[in-house]
């Protein structure tokens, strides 16, 4: 009894021993789980049960107007290695073909060599890692069809232990160019967009994220797409690469010569308002200039001297003043209200007695100011009206972020003095964003109509247009006929005949207006910390068929400061790269495709003459010469529409001309006279060493030179 007792206690014994054995190995199993294989587990559980796994689409392109790509998402890659999968083949395959894998991945990668690579990797196979990364930078893809070119990579993921990350990264093909305008991505694209048209279009250019799980079929793993992920819209905006090209190339290189703090320069089509080009540099602490920021549409600045044209607009409406109405602008300084306004030429005595047209011209301070203070300095608020029914302050919304609206202070605000209006009146106390500026003289050059800026001209998806942006009329009319008619005069002459002469074009005609304003310093005036400025010159071109406008506007730290040569410069190089690039003939010199034209037909044997004619289908009277086997000298008379062919007989006592001629022709001349003739180069006869007209001499030698 005792014994079977004893028996049972042992075997009881036994198996809890057992038990208590396996508890601790499922708990030190559990604990390797948890801690030394997490990483092991995790990425199995990634591989194989994944569920409302999201798929990130890919985002739309940003295509130029003239179909360039100027920014897409294109996918880049980091590489890994898995030294533990479950295959046989993957050890033995890496060791035999190991310097043959290192020396491709130095040729992919040439910043490491082959046996740093090999030293790399080994490191990843004692260390047996699961996620090993071969290379710390990401890569793109080519790089990555590359690395699965080579001998085991090119295997599958579960033998060869290769797998990757893969990133959607956002890629400009032309670099900075209009990088502000286009505008930037953060560096996980899934946080969106920080500005430009990337952030005003994210919810179309982003698309629609998509669904996906791993589910067990069949013994395998498949991705079941639970909803297909829809890639984002294509935008197209108005920019052109090339003349985008040309206004940040122009404007560049006078930001360097005059060590400015920054530079502005825009372009539009007058009749849709759609922007070619939209340049903002400003200079960085290394001292080059990047685009930085959309000053276009964000820079508060008082305008100078370019607003004069709307003050002159508004009198000119109001019926007060006519371009001939003349003002005494004295010794060029008045003093208005305690402050002296002076003419940017006082210290030479000023410009007297001047008119309208004339004071636009030279720019003068005086004049205009003295024709609004007279006309309106009882009635500010009329002067504001007048400003305001022109559109010039109305806010355009855009859509970028930053937009700046201009700022027109009414008299019943603070600081409104009596100094105010004279000095508003020439471009001071008000704060206009340049391309508000732009898009007013775009009005002038558009016979009064005032259009949006355009900087999207459509939606695409799939090459297929989904929707096209129309042409947004701001105001359909900025002022009367007459008052347009006159100030288009003013502003061509401004160009031809006043101060803005830099900006002009020997090709084309250009019209607009400088400006030369100092800046301000806000409470700390105009010339704390040395005088800066601001210098612009807006107009458009050519003036009898306004195609684009434009402004340039630069800030120089220092003097002198003058908006024609400064500014007016930058837009002439500009204009007339644009009207080169986009050089148009008179229709009425087009020749139709079927029209036959009459070449020049110079002397020689008019039987090879004949025959060519004939080929060419030009009409003339080569059917009534005989073909000789023997050269028939002759000449030819041409019309219009016409050749006559004709026998001739040449004068053997004078050297005959035959430039123009071709060298068998005027051999065989020359030659029939007894000369004997030397050929320098190719082509037509270009010169010959004995004047036309000099007598023969038999034997004597003539070398005619020859150019294509």
């Amino acid at each position: 009894m005792i014994s079977g007792l004893k028996n049972i206690t042992f075997r009881y014994t036994f198996i809890v021993v057992i038990m208590a054995v396996l508890a601790i190995l499922i708990i030190v199993k559990a604990g390797i789980i948890m801690f030394a294989e997490r990483q092991y587990w995790k990425d199995v559980a990634d591989r194989f049960v994944k569920e409302n796994v999201v798929i990130r689409p890919t985002r739309g392109n940003i295509i130029s107007a003239d179909g360039k790509l100027m920014a897409s998402s294109l996918p880049e890659y980091k590489i890994y290695m898995d030294f533990r999968v479950q295959s046989s083949k993957q050890d033995t395959m890496l060791m035999n073909h190991l310097q043959e894998i290192c020396n491709g991945l130095h040729e992919i990668f040439p910043d490491r060599s082959a046996q740093d690579f090999r030293k790399h990797i080994l490191k990843g196979r004692r260390a047996k890692s699961r996620h090993f990364l071969l290379y710390p930078k990401r890569i793109s893809y080519i790089q990555y069809k590359e690395v699965k070119k080579l001998p085991l990579f090119n295997q599958s993921k579960n033998i060869s232990g290769l797998h990757e990350e893969v990133f959607n990264q956002r890629k400009k093909p032309f670099g900075s160019l209009a990088m502000r305008t286009l505008g930037d991505m953060f560096p996980d694209m899934a946080q969106g967009a920080k500005n430009g048209l990337e952030l005003t279009y994210d919810s179309l250019l982003k698309g629609e994220n998509g669904i996906t799980h791993r589910q067990k079929v069949m013994n395998k793993y498949l991705n079941i797409v639970d909803k297909p992920a829809i890639d984002g819209y294509d935008v197209i905006t108005t920019i052109d690469v090339d003349m985008q090209d040309i206004a940040e190339k122009a404007l560049v290189d006078q930001l360097k010569n005059l060590d400015a703090v920054f530079g502005v320069a825009v372009v539009m089509d007058v009749a849709t308002g759609e922007v070619k080009a939209n340049v903002n540099m400003t200079k960085a602490g290394d001292g080059k200039y990047y685009e930085m920021r959309n000053l276009a549409v964000s820079n508060l600045m008082e305008p100078g001297s370019t607003f004069k044209t709307a003050s002159i607009m508004v009198a000119l409406e109001d019926k007060y003043i006519t371009p001939d109405y003349k003002v005494d602008t004295k010794n060029g300084m008045v003093n208005m209200y305690g402050s002296w306004m002076k003419d940017w030429n006082w210290y030479k005595g000023g410009y007297g007695e001047i008119d309208v047209t004339r004071i636009l011209e030279v720019s003068s301070n005086v004049g205009v100011s003295s024709i609004i203070d007279k006309f309106y300095g009882k009635d500010p608020q009329k002067f504001i009206d007048g400003l305001r029914r022109m559109s010039i302050d109305k806010p355009l919304n855009l859509g970028f972020v930053g937009e700046a609206s201009p700022r027109i202070k009414g008299p019943k605000e603070r600081y409104f003095a009596k100094t105010t209006l004279p000095w508003m009146s020439i471009g001071y106390e008000t704060m206009i964003p340049p391309i508000y500026m732009l898009n007013f003289y775009n009005a002038i050059a558009n016979n009064g109509v005032m259009v949006k800026p355009k900087f999207v001209k459509a939606i695409a998806r799939n090459g297929e247009i989904v929707e096209e942006y129309p042409t947004e009329i701001v105001n359909p009319k900025i002022c009367s006929d007459e008052t347009l008619q006159q100030i288009q005069t003013i502003l061509r002459k401004v160009v031809s005949e006043g101060l803005a002469k830099p900006a002009g074009s020997k090709q084309f005609s250009v019209s607009g207006k400088t400006g030369t304003a100092q800046i301000s310093q806000g409470k700390a005036g105009y010339k704390a910390n040395g005088v800066s400025y601001l210098v612009s010159f807006c107009g458009y071109f050519p003036s009898e068929a306004p195609k684009y406008s434009c402004i340039v506007s630069i800030q120089i730290p220092h003097g002198p400061a003058s908006g024609g040569l400064q500014a007016g410069s930058v837009f002439s190089r500009i204009a007339e790269r644009i009207y080169a690039k986009h050089l148009v003939k008179n229709i009425a010199q087009a020749k139709d495709s079927t029209a036959v034209l009459i070449p020049d037909v110079a002397q020689g044997d008019i039987t090879e003459t004949a025959y060519v004619l004939k080929q060419l289908n030009v009409k003339s009277n080569s059917a009534s010469i005989p073909y000789s086997f023997n050269p028939v000298w002759g000449k030819a008379k041409t019309t219009d529409s016409y050749v006559e062919l004709s026998t001739a007989q040449p004068d053997k006592k004078r050297v005959p001309n035959v430039v123009g001629m071709g060298a068998k022709d005027a051999v065989y001349l020359l030659e029939s006279y007894g000369m004997k003739v030397h050929l320098s180069g190719v082509g037509k006869v270009h010169t010959q060493s004995i004047p036309s007209g000099s007598m023969v001499r038999k034997g004597e030698y003539i070398t005619l030179t020859l150019k294509n």
